[in-house]
């Protein structure tokens, strides 16, 4: 019988990728538009895929129905240069991230999937290089909504049509390394876990008011019990 669902970010939270990502999306921006705008320098921590492209070339003087008109132009350039150019060598698993997916896949009562800024099939990729994607049976992507806080009902309801099982907001987990992942979980009334393995740190993060806050996900027992047993006070 389900009883929780477990909601994973994945940059700074699964995983991290190389400068790839960063200059695979420069080169998308050339192609479609003729210009990066600030994707070179650009902080892309928690933010959605799509949000990120609209900053960047907003930045660059371009309105948002100049960028609109070639948006999934440049949204499929930037997933068939990523998944050409990234190497599982690239990508890096966090701190206790197989143990803990093993252990959690093992356990009836939970249900795992993603809630993450990613397009799906450039953050499928990521997952595939280092062989997680298949713990993964669903997720919430920068496809699903034009904003993230939209995601996490998004998420619940594909968790719902996938098993048949309405998820109370108690049952429900995001993990995530950003402010934006703490803040999504306050959307469901859901319990927030941060992980300071990302660009946050633990004294940044503890701003936010996580319920649960991590240095790294590196204690297996210590998280499959948090999350296992989770209320939220």
């Amino acid at each position: 019988m389900l009883k929780k669902l477990v909601l994973f970010d994945i940059d700074g939270t699964l995983l991290t990728v190389s400068k790839i990502n960063r200059s695979v999306l420069v080169d998308a921006l050339t192609e479609v538009y003729g210009t990066p705008g600030s994707a070179g320098t650009h902080n892309f921590c928690g933010k959605m895929d799509s949000v990120i492209i609209y900053e960047v070339l907003q930045s660059a003087g371009l309105n948002k129905d100049k960028i609109s008109e070639k948006f999934e132009r440049v949204k499929a350039c930037y997933i068939e240069l990523f998944r050409k150019a990234a190497q599982a060598s690239d990508v890096c698993l966090m701190v206790g991230i197989p143990d803990l997916l093993q252990q959690l896949s093992e356990r009836s009562e939970v249900m795992l999937g993603l809630l993450t800024g990613n397009f799906e099939a450039s953050g499928r990729h990521k997952l595939l290089l280092p062989e997680i994607n298949h713990y993964f049976p669903f997720g919430a992507f920068a496809d699903d909504a034009p904003s993230r806080n939209e995601l996490p009902a998004i998420a619940v309801e594909k968790a719902r049509q996938l098993t048949g099982t309405t998820f109370a907001d108690h049952d429900i987990i995001i993990i995530g390394d950003t402010e934006h992942d703490i803040a999504c979980a306050r959307v469901l009334n859901a319990k927030s876990i941060a992980v300071a393995t990302g660009n946050f740190s633990t004294e940044e993060l503890k701003k936010h008011h996580p319920h649960v806050l991590y240095e790294n996900l590196g204690r297996t027992d210590v998280v499959v019990n948090e999350i296992l047993h989770s209320t939220i006070i």
